[in-house]
């Protein structure tokens, strides 16, 4: 690893995101040197799945050997930007260091991708690194080291980085435009240069939305802090500059990369936006690992699906071959998977992997009230069958008893750990198929023709 070397001592970084992840990274690195740290992120009070809030990080700075300045900061608020800002300089005498790392991320389609995400994205990242740029830079232009690190990509215009995921690269090649203009714009005054990964990085939000084993694929935020450590201790004319992690250590003589390995003689899996196409970076993904981010996906649909991974067996798998497609409208907007069809199973957000055997349509908050009573021990569909029949539901449609033309069609069972309480509208059906009791809580409708569907109750 690239030693400390005292340089940052006494300088003073605001660095956006840091009470976790990369921008913790980040400020523990400079910290060694003695350098004051201004963690500046979202997260004040413990939050319900992710480790950390600023005052915890403030600590571990502390801890390390800087000194630490927690504040509250969304960065699509310029007020709270400023704000910071201003207590940055009443308490430290001034900013050196801006480190643009707070970022959203939802790896989605043109047409799956809410608006209301859509909108984050481009606050969050392009606007929010512009904006933190501009209330950080009179103060920047003052330091004698001045710089400005975003945490972004080289801008590859091949089509495969904008076909799959067309809203976050826009948002992120957005912060690499402000490097490209704010380093020839404050050329000799200020250094503006962008840093990203050679391979995935491990974090939190890959540990809570990534599949089963993927950190084994990835390197630790080590590598990241390090290669920052370093652009942030060269000179003013070190500008305009798209730095890849890996190259910029070679060149700085470290060697032995497998001591940033979380699986060291694992094979890494290759980041975003390189040389690398979306289709090989599929290939070398570990088999059954599907991997889904989300932006901000923090609210009760995220908590749900993250109680329904953990009940995920392969029995369930097993006996339920199914993957279904949730397409969520209200406050928490967005689409949603759980497929118990493939390997051992999975759970998270975004489109299901290949094709959804049943799509399902429905407000956030039907959803929500729906899996409310979800319980730890898994239910069975004779179980609930009776339960809902002795309530006088009707039978399921494609029952026996209906003798309904189903051809074409394959009946998909219950996941059978969906809740069996008199509050929500799941029915068990006689031959292991199920049926939603209020049609107005949401509509279903076949994902592909001939299409596997859910017999809904007609």
């Amino acid at each position: 690893m690239l030693p400390n070397t005292g340089k940052l001592a006494g300088c003073t970084l605001f660095i956006t995101g840091a009470s976790r992840g990369i921008g913790k990274a980040i400020a523990l690195k400079a910290a060694k040197d003695g350098a004051n740290i201004v963690i500046a992120a979202k997260t004040g009070v413990p939050h319900h799945t992710l480790p950390g809030t600023i005052y915890t990080a403030a600590e571990e700075i502390e801890a390390a050997g800087g000194k630490a300045l927690p504040c509250i900061v969304d960065v699509r608020e310029e007020d709270q930007i400023t704000n910071a800002v201003d207590r940055a300089v009443e308490k430290f005498g001034g900013i050196d260091v801006l480190v643009n790392n707070a970022s959203a991320i939802s790896l989605t389609g043109t047409l799956e991708t809410p608006t209301k995400k859509v909108d984050l994205m481009m606050s969050a990242n392009t606007r929010g690194t512009y904006l933190t740029s501009k209330i950080c830079l009179p103060y920047l232009r003052e330091s004698k080291i001045g710089h400005i690190l975003n945490i972004s990509p080289p801008i590859n215009l091949n089509p495969v980085w904008f076909k799959n995921h067309c809203a976050y690269t826009i948002s992120k090649y957005g912060m690499s435009m402000c490097v490209l203009g704010m380093a020839e714009e404050f050329k000799g005054e200020v250094a503006v240069n962008a840093l990203w990964p050679q391979t995935a990085i491990y974090t939190s939000a890959m540990d809570m939305l990534g599949g089963g084993g993927v950190e084994k694929q990835c390197r630790k935020t080590d590598i990241l802090a390090d290669a920052a450590y370093c652009i942030l201790t060269k000179p003013k004319s070190f500008t305009g500059n798209f730095v890849i992690d890996e190259h910029l250590l070679r060149e700085e003589g470290i060697k032995d990369f497998d001591v940033y390995a979380v699986a060291p003689g694992h094979p890494l899996l290759p980041d975003f936006f390189l040389d690398v196409d979306p289709e090989t970076i599929a290939m070398k993904m570990e088999p059954q690992e599907h991997v889904h981010f989300a932006a901000e996906n923090t609210g009760p649909v995220a908590e749900t699906f993250k109680i329904i991974k953990g009940a995920i067996t392969q029995d369930v798998v097993k006996s339920t071959q199914g993957v279904y497609q949730f397409d969520l409208s209200g406050e928490e907007e967005g689409t949603w998977y759980i497929d118990l069809k493939n390997g051992a199973g999975n759970a998270g957000s975004g489109k299901a992997p290949g094709k959804p055997d049943v799509v399902m349509t429905l407000s956030s908050s039907d959803f929500v009230k729906m899996f409310s009573e979800i319980r730890e021990t898994l239910v069975t569909d004779e179980t609930m069958y009776d339960q809902k029949m002795s309530q006088g539901f009707e039978q399921p449609f494609g029952s026996e008893d209906q003798g309904t033309d189903t051809a074409g069609f394959s009946e998909v069972p219950l996941p059978a750990f969906l809740p069996a309480s008199d509050t929500t509208p799941w029915v068990s059906g006689a031959r292991g198929t199920w049926v939603v009791a209020d049609l107005d809580a949401f509509s279903a409708q076949p994902a592909v023709q001939p299409p596997t569907r859910c017999p809904l109750a007609e």
